[in-house]
C-alpha cells in the first residue's frame, strides 16, 4: 500500500519520499496552473534540482489519450526507464493521468503524488485509481496502481479558489456519509466562508483515513470499496451531460448533486432517513447551487448511467445507504425509480 504522509515540513517529507525510491532520472508532471501556482513552493527543494519538467494543459477536458501520449513522448525523449521516478504535482487530473502514464510506460515506473487541490487530496491521489477519459466517458481507461507516497500539505489549499475548495469538500461529505453521523455532522457545521485551515487539515486527515481503511480492505473494488462510489453513478452522468452540452462542471459539484440523487434513491429503496436527506440537500443547494435539467435530459442521463463501470450485465448499479454509515453496495434500480430520482433532483436542486 502507498505511504500517506500528512506533511509537517514539505521539504523534509518530499526529500524522504524521493530518497526512498531509488531512481535513475526524476520527472515532475504539472499542468499549466500548478506550474504557476504550486511549483514555486517545491522548486527550491534540493531533491528537485535535477528534475525534468513535463507540463500539460489544465482542466479535465484535457484528461485524454492525446495528452497521455504527450507525457509518454516526453518520458521517452527524456530518457526515462522503468527505474525512473515521476512526481505528479497537481489536482486529480494530473494525478490520474500522471499515475496512468507512469504505470504504463516501460510497463511501469514508480510515482509520487503531491495533490494540490482538496479534491485530489481526499480522493483522486489516494487509493491507486489512475486513468483518462475516453469516448465521452469519465475515467473509461485506466489501471489500479498505487503511488509510492502521497504527500498531503494543506498549504497548497491557500492557492485554491472557492469553487475548487467546494469541489473537494463534496468528496469529504461522501466519506463522512459512509462513515458516521459524527463525521457527517462535523462537515455540515464547518464554515466554508471563513476557512480555518488548521481545522481543515484535521478534517482532511480524517477523510483520507476513512478512504484508506476501505481501500486497504478491498484494493481492487471487488466488494466494500464500492462504498466510495456513493453519489458517483448519478454524479458522473450529470458531469458527462454537462460536458456534452458545453457547460462543464467541476467533478465535486457533480458528486454533490449525485449525492442528492442517490440519497433520495436510498430513501426510496432502503429507508434512508428523510431528515438527513433534507439537511444534506439544503447544504448542497446552499453551497453548490443548482444544475438545471428538464425531462428531455432523462433518457440521455439514463444512457450515461448504463455505461457506468460499476454495472454488471447491463443493470445500473448503485451504492446506497440505509443510514449514515450503513452501506448497501450492489443495489440495482429500475428505470422507473431512476426517473423518479431525477424528478426529485430536478424539482429540488
Amino acid at each position: 500500500m502507498q505511504d500517506i504522509i500528512l506533511c509537517q515540513s514539505l521539504e523534509e517529507d518530499l526529500t524522504q519520499a524521493v530518497s526512498s525510491c531509488p531512481h535513475d532520472r526524476l520527472f515532475v508532471l504539472t499542468d499549466t496552473e500548478t506550474l504557476r501556482h504550486c511549483w514555486p513552493l517545491v522548486a527550491g527543494i534540493p531533491c528537485m534540482r535535477d528534475a525534468q519538467m513535463i507540463t500539460i494543459p489544465a482542466t479535465d477536458e484535457h484528461k485524454t489519450l492525446e495528452t497521455l501520449s504527450t507525457v509518454w513522448t516526453a518520458l521517452q525523449q527524456g530518457g526515462a526507464s522503468r527505474h525512473s521516478l515521476m512526481v505528479n504535482l497537481g489536482g486529480g487530473m494530473v494525478t490520474d493521468l500522471g499515475g496512468f502514464a507512469a504505470s504504463t510506460f516501460k510497463r511501469g515506473m514508480a510515482y509520487i503524488n503531491i495533490p494540490t487541490t482538496l479534491l485530489s487530496m481526499v480522493d483522486a491521489s489516494v487509493g491507486g485509481k489512475t486513468g483518462i477519459n475516453f469516448g465521452g466517458l469519465k475515467n473509461e481507461i485506466g489501471v489500479f496502481n498505487c503511488a509510492q507516497s502521497v504527500l498531503l500539505d494543506t498549504t497548497f489549499l491557500r492557492t485554491l479558489d472557492r469553487q475548487n475548495l467546494l469541489s473537494g469538500y463534496a468528496e469529504m461529505i461522501k466519506h463522512a456519509l459512509i462513515s458516521s453521523t459524527e463525521d457527517w455532522a462535523e462537515l455540515m457545521r464547518f464554515d466554508l466562508d471563513q476557512v480555518d485551515y488548521a481545522l481543515l487539515q484535521q478534517l482532511v486527515a480524517n477523510s483520507v483515513a476513512i478512504k484508506e481503511r476501505i481501500v486497504t480492505e478491498d484494493p481492487t473494488e471487488k466488494g466494500i470499496r464500492k462504498a466510495l462510489n456513493l453519489g458517483h453513478t448519478a454524479g458522473h452522468a450529470l458531469e458527462s451531460l454537462a460536458l456534452a452540452q458545453g457547460r462543464p462542471v467541476l467533478h465535486g459539484y457533480a458528486v454533490a448533486w449525485g449525492l442528492v440523487c442517490e440519497l433520495y434513491l436510498s430513501f426510496l429503496r432502503t429507508g434512508f432517513p428523510q431528515r438527513t436527506l433534507q439537511q444534506t440537500l439544503q447544504f448542497v443547494r446552499g453551497h453548490y447551487g443548482s444544475f438545471p435539467i428538464t425531462c428531455k435530459h432523462y433518457d440521455q442521463l439514463y444512457e450515461y448511467m448504463t455505461h457506468d463501470k460499476k454495472n454488471q450485465g447491463g443493470v445500473v448499479n448503485f451504492t446506497l445507504l440505509a443510514n449514515v454509515g450503513d452501506i448497501r453496495i450492489n443495489q440495482s434500480a429500475s428505470k422507473e425509480e431512476i426517473m423518479e430520482m431525477l424528478d426529485f433532483f430536478r424539482e429540488n436542486c
